[in-house]
């Protein structure tokens, strides 16, 4: 009440600052039919601006509070939000960039493109998220900064519409609204995070986050388990029926499925035998707690965003321990999957999910006790249990590092990008070297290679594949031009990734699987051949398909079989020169009582012999 009186004591002084006009033709925006005008459009309603950049765990966690607001008052009612999207890294000021972002969570208000800070500086606004609201003549009346204010907002929100309503100053036009996300066609993958590979190599699990759903295919694509999707929930039980928001972390034993449920602040289990999906850990809404050490179901996580399998110190059975990456709260977690201790830990109890490393500060500092250390949103995870590693590396996205974490003492260590204070978190580039000297823009995913004992990372704003050797802390470019595009060339460095979100390697080490988000693609990479193609993902009932290693390993590989009711399709032996383009029509003729489905994806493939390479697409 007492916030309430002085709001409307400051509303009544009518004394604040106004914005100065901006020109409409200097800013670019989303989400509506045309530039808008802070002092014509929106003259005569209440505006929130959201300082936002798409990067940050701190401003996704804002979003579903505005979600609500929107849900509760309308532009009729005198209230519209404008999501101000003020860049932190080069990549994030790029508009198609921006679209993906404001596609992938789901923005439905208008979003302008603040390359150049311009209203950052104007309104002074000094970090992120800052919420700024303006009253019906662009006066400023109040600033909100950083998130966990829902009560405050909307109180402010409730009087403020009161107040000058009653003094009739609220007009109630419409603003010009065109999501941009009814304008895009229909995918297979809707910005796929993270990807990941079973120990026999044959099966692929991926968060197909934007579908809010868990897929597990055959490695040439072929689906054999939905889970989720296509809409958000929150929901256990049959995969018919389960529900995800947003999930992005998995890692796959047996059959047995761990799942960072991003968005609903939970991990789920999915259990491919039974077919059934139950929590393991959190309560469903973000928490707060940065110590932890209740059971798994009643312990509030925060923005679980990676998990993978690893040992506990004293445990009996191997892979004792899901570490979890906690992005919300810049922590490594650990849900004890058996009894077992952890480094420089006492005994506990299977189910009990605790911090293990982190202050839950947002710095780049390491430390070699593991609470002291400072991560700032942990995006990626990937284990080393062989010495002398023993050590999780981490993708530590908004101080653009890699760092490690022993499992034998629990100490943090820089690997590489970044710098030396741990207080800069703008230490970010795309420059290849050793140790201190590189720089990352932004990576969400590591990968460990067991066989060639490397590290590979999703440079995710560099729109690169990068390879670090651990020994020596160099740091190289494997794949990706660094522009963001989609094109699948004859070499590593020729193809190009947008945004790659996750990447793993099979056991064996021929085959990686990135998770090329903003092209929603999976796409392979043979490590042996150097050759890229693109995974299909092709419906539980598509015919049989090569897998990739067979094909580019076996030159006498079958041709795909089609399904009975379809044409056997013989295409020549060709000798093809070096240089030589060679163009193919083909030209389908069904039998009278078949067609084609339109709402399932057709595949279709060229092998060549000689130097080997498959392409790939889908007519829909």
């Amino acid at each position: 009440m007492l916030i309430a009186i002085r709001l409307i004591y400051g509303l009544e002084k009518e004394s604040a600052p106004v914005v100065r006009n901006v020109t409409p033709e200097n800013l670019q925006w989303l989400n509506t039919e045309g530039p808008i005008s802070l002092h014509e459009d929106l003259c005569g309603k209440v505006v929130v601006l959201d300082f936002f950049t798409y990067c940050c765990i701190n401003c996704l966690h804002l979003l579903p509070d505005l979600h609500a607001l929107e849900h509760q008052y309308s532009d009729k009612d005198g209230l519209v939000i404008v999501g101000v999207h003020s860049a932190k890294f080069p990549n994030e000021k790029v508009l198609d960039n921006i679209k993906s972002a404001v596609l992938r969570y789901n923005i439905a208000h208008p979003v302008v493109n603040d390359a150049d800070a311009t209203l950052w500086h104007e309104l002074e606004v000094s970090c992120w998220p800052t919420l700024v609201i303006l009253g019906p003549r662009g006066n400023i009346l109040f600033s909100l900064v950083g998130e966990g204010h829902k009560e405050k907002l909307f109180l402010f929100i409730s009087v403020t519409l009161k107040f000058y309503k009653e003094r009739g100053q609220i007009k109630d036009n419409r603003i010009a609204i065109k999501l941009y996300r009814d304008s895009l066609p229909p995918s297979p993958l809707l910005f796929p995070s993270k990807v990941t590979v079973d120990n026999s190599g044959e099966r692929l699990v991926i968060a197909d986050t934007g579908h809010h759903r868990i897929l597990v295919t055959r490695k040439n694509g072929q689906i054999l388990h939905t889970i989720g999707g296509p809409n958000s929930g929150r929901r256990d039980g049959r995969f018919s029926e389960a529900a995800f928001n947003s999930p992005q972390g998995i890692a796959i034993k047996n059959n047995v499925i761990y799942v960072a449920d991003t968005e609903n602040h939970l991990i789920r289990k999915i259990d491919l035998e039974s077919e059934l999906v139950s929590t393991v850990a959190g309560v469903g809404i973000q928490g707060v707690d940065n110590e932890g050490g209740a059971k798994g179901e009643q312990q509030p996580i925060s923005s679980p965003w990676d998990v993978v399998f690893g040992n506990s110190v004293s445990g009996s059975q191997e892979d004792g321990v899901l570490w979890i990456a906690m992005a919300g709260t810049h922590q490594i977690w650990a849900l004890m999957l058996e009894d077992g201790k952890l480094p420089k830990g006492s005994d506990l109890k299977k189910g009990v999910c605790l911090r293990f490393a982190g202050s839950g500060n947002e710095e780049n500092r390491n430390n070699a006790y593991p609470h002291k250390a400072g991560f700032s949103q942990p995006s990626g995870l990937s284990l080393a249990s062989e010495d002398p590693w023993n050590c999780l590396f981490v993708a530590d996205s908004e101080s653009s590092t890699v760092r490690t974490v022993s499992l034998k003492d629990g100490a943090v260590k820089h690997l590489v990008g970044g710098e030396r204070d741990p207080l800069n978190l703008f230490a970010f580039g795309d420059v290849d070297g050793a140790g201190i000297n590189v720089k990352l823009q932004h990576p969400l995913g590591v990968t460990w290679d067991k066989k060639r004992k490397l590290l590979y990372v999703a440079d995710s704003y560099n729109h690169k594949i990068k390879v670090v050797d651990p020994k020596t802390k160099n740091c190289a470019t494997l794949a990706g031009t660094g522009e963001a595009s989609n094109v699948t060339a004859s070499s590593f460095t020729e193809s190009t990734f947008n945004e790659p979100g996750g990447l793993c390697v099979e056991e064996s080490g021929r085959l990686m699987y990135v998770a090329d988000t903003n092209n929603h693609q999976i796409k392979v990479l043979d490590l042996e051949t150097r050759i890229l193609s693109t995974l299909p993902i092709l419906n539980p009932g598509a015919c049989d398909v090569p897998d990739h290693q067979s094909v580019q390993s076996d030159k006498t590989a079958n041709l795909p079989k089609l399904p009975k009711s379809s044409p056997n399709i013989q295409l020549p032996s060709l000798a093809v020169s070096p240089g030589q383009t060679i163009q193919f029509l083909l030209k389908l003729a069904l039998p009278p009582d078949a067609k084609l489905n339109e709402e399932a994806p057709n595949s279709w493939f060229i092998t060549a012999e000689g130097k080997l390479f498959v392409l790939s697409w889908q007519l829909n």
